[in-house]
């Protein structure tokens, strides 16, 4: 057993004092704060914006300018609408020159119409709130002409009462939909990444060493079979550790923000109220994930000498979870389609597609339980005729590109 910590400690300290373990841990740690601060630096970069909220408008009549400005502001619009004595000529060249946003032209004969002139068509926010704000006060206008008062106005574009109901009873009301779709989505992305990242790091370690000869040496003292989960091990909890280290940057920039981030873009990841049980599946599909695709990898590791030839031998798994990421994303939309309740229960796509159906689906228990069984068989299959190709693999040397060199190296590891 202490051979076993020995080859552990090696693997974890070897790949955590990497220049690029590192680098990748402090930019992505650094994101977050980015992200969580982006509001502020952009508003620091743009500087005052008291000129850009102004809005210029040329009204012949002088009444519409003010009722303009009302709807804006019920609308919960900042934009300040003024009145100008400019000619039009003027205000262009205020825009090309930078002094002037934009402007609107207000004119009414039979109806309301409005021409709003900006730099440039990009300018979409400002001139989609100032339509609205248009489109409303043709509407207030229209009903003064007929003689509505606000009251009726108000009831004549009340919306209507809709609701959504569910009559399956795994479906989950639209608000705890909400709730979860972001944390799941989010989830999904690091356990996707994870099983992504991390065996590829052990496939290229074994092929490193052997390329090396340091395995030569390895095995002589150490098991084939201990050594290769002690690197699964080391690795793994390696992995544990930066996903932690993320999701800790990644709560402090949220909390120590300038900004409320449950407005705006963040509002689509609604984190509250989630159950403690999907923090757990969460946890435990990633392991379970993680495992499964690490002796796999393993195992393709074991068979080539070049680090240049693992990427090629390792395109089956890639394929696998990249497959495992198509079912799971296109099911945040549809979790209760067919294809993603029958593809939760293969092994290589339960770790993304069963944790998908827990976090946005009231399933039974013995729907996520029974996934987990079947993983941890396949992981205990997995892992004995792994050890069986780890065995002959690792004593196995010169090109190696192909699958069927499983069967040279069990050969190979019987013959040990």
């Amino acid at each position: 057993m202490h051979s076993f910590w020995i080859i552990f400690k090696q693997a974890f300290m070897t790949k955590a004092k990497t220049k690029s373990f590192i680098i990748t841990t402090v930019i992505v740690a650094a994101a977050f704060f980015l992200m969580a601060n982006l509001p502020n630096i952009i508003e620091a970069f743009q500087g005052s914006e008291e000129e850009e909220n102004v809005l210029h408008v040329m009204d012949e009549s002088g009444d519409l300018t003010e009722a303009l400005q009302q709807q804006l502001q019920a609308a919960g619009s900042d934009m300040q609408a003024m009145p100008t004595d400019l000619t039009e000529e003027e205000l262009k060249e205020g825009i090309t020159d930078g002094s002037i946003e934009a402007y609107l032209v207000l004119e009414q004969n039979e109806q309301l119409s409005a021409r709003y002139v900006s730099e440039s068509a990009n300018e979409m926010n400002s001139g989609a709130d100032i339509e609205q704000a248009v489109q409303s006060l043709q509407t207030a206008l229209t009903a003064e002409t007929m003689g509505l008062d606000a009251a009726e106005v108000s009831q004549l574009f009340q919306p209507a009462a809709f609701e959504r109901e569910a009559v399956s009873e795994s479906s989950k009301s639209q608000e705890e939909l909400s709730q979860a779709r972001g944390l799941v989505y989010i989830l999904i992305m690091l356990i996707y990444i994870a099983v992504i990242y991390y065996p590829n790091m052990i496939a290229m370690e074994v092929a490193n060493e052997k390329s090396s000869r340091v395995m030569e040496i390895l095995i002589s003292s150490v098991s084939p079979v201990k050594h290769m989960f002690a690197k699964i091990a080391g690795i793994g909890t390696l992995g544990i550790l930066q996903m932690l280290v993320f999701g800790l940057s990644g709560y402090v920039a949220i909390k120590t923000a300038g900004t409320d981030l449950s407005e705006g873009a963040f509002s689509v990841f609604g984190f509250s109220d989630v159950k403690i049980s999907t923090f757990l599946f969460a946890v435990l599909f990633f392991l379970l994930g993680y495992f499964l695709y690490a002796v796999l990898a393993a195992l393709l590791g074991s068979l080539v000498s070049r680090t240049e030839d693992v990427q090629q031998l390792m395109l089956p798994m890639m394929f696998l979870i990249i497959i495992a990421s198509f079912i799971a994303f296109s099911g945040i939309g549809v979790p209760e389609a067919g294809f993603v309740t029958v593809s939760s229960f293969i092994p290589f796509f339960a770790p993304l597609v069963m944790f998908l159906r827990v976090g946005m689906l009231d399933i039974p228990l013995w729907e996520p339980l029974l996934s987990i069984a079947i993983m941890l068989a396949t992981i205990g299959i997995l892992g004995w005729f792994g050890a069986r190709v780890y065995r002959g693999g690792v004593l196995m040397y010169g090109s190696s590109q192909s699958l069927k060199d499983i069967r040279k190296a069990i050969r190979l590891g019987e013959n040990k």
